[in-house]
């Protein structure tokens, strides 16, 4: 299975390699009690500011190296691979809080939310970098 845009593909092999580069991170980080904690006290406004400096430096990380700067006629995938990277990268870190009874969906949502999000800054530039590797 694989999306087509223009000249670039985004397929099975892609997000794979999201899976590991996203779990490689995940797993320490989602270990740690220390991010457990900051998903339950962070306030709204730091994990916004967090979810933005995400998409921000998977972005600059994205433009340079998987792009190589070059995004003009390629701006719809460009945006593309930031989010399905992002999002592959929170499912990722939501079963790995899964996994080890730290994810209360049901009792607790926005404490698993913000648990995602602040684990899935480290996983999505983890994941970035490793689907990076054998790019253009």
């Amino acid at each position: 299975m694989a999306f087509q845009f223009e000249t670039y593909r985004f397929n099975t092999e892609d997000a794979i390699q999201v899976c590991v580069g996203a779990f490689a991170l995940a797993v320490p980080i989602g270990f740690s009690e220390e991010a457990w904690q900051l998903g339950e006290t962070l306030p709204l406004l730091n994990l916004l500011m967090l979810l933005g400096l995400s998409l921000l430096f998977l972005g600059v990380f994205t433009y340079q190296s998987v792009f190589q700067q070059d995004i003009r006629h390629r701006l719809p995938v460009f945006i593309f691979r930031i989010i399905v990277a992002y999002l592959i990268s929170a499912c990722v870190v939501s079963l790995v809080l899964l996994c080890i009874d730290k994810l209360p969906l049901i009792d607790d949502t926005m404490t698993s939310i913000k648990r995602i999000i602040v684990i899935s800054m480290p996983a999505s530039m983890g994941a970035i970098v490793v689907d990076s590797f054998d790019k253009e």
